[in-house]
């Protein structure tokens, strides 16, 4: 079966080191929780706000090693008073655990988008 596994994570400055730092964070967090092998990663797409542009978050999968994963980097909906300087996660990944056992990761300011995931 097909899950999938959200997380969010919100980042100081547009800079391309705090980037790529947050990012491995939060997919190394996202695989921890969740139990999840790197052969199990159908793919992931990835979101910033339009505030970010100093890089791709996909390179921070790169360096992790999910050099065969394929990888989708966009830029999230400009809404008026959201939440700036936040990158998101979609993670699509074959699992036989129920769908109420997906543990979704928000970080930093990003537990602010879905407090009733962030743990």
């Amino acid at each position: 079966m097909v899950l999938a596994v959200r997380g969010a994570v919100q980042v100081d400055r547009d800079d391309p080191a705090d980037i790529l730092a947050a990012t491995r964070e939060l997919i190394t967090e996202i695989v921890r929780r969740n139990g999840i092998d790197a052969a199990d990663l159908i793919s992931i797409v990835f979101t910033l706000t339009p505030d970010l542009t100093s890089c791709f978050p996909a390179t921070a999968a790169r360096d992790l090693g999910l050099v065969d994963v394929p990888l989708l980097c966009a830029t999230e909906v400009a809404v008026p008073g959201a939440l700036p300087r936040v990158i998101r996660l979609l993670a699509h990944v074959e699992s036989d655990r129920p769908r109420a056992a997906v543990r979704h990761v928000y970080l930093r300011g990003a537990t602010r988008l879905r407090p009733d995931l962030a743990a």
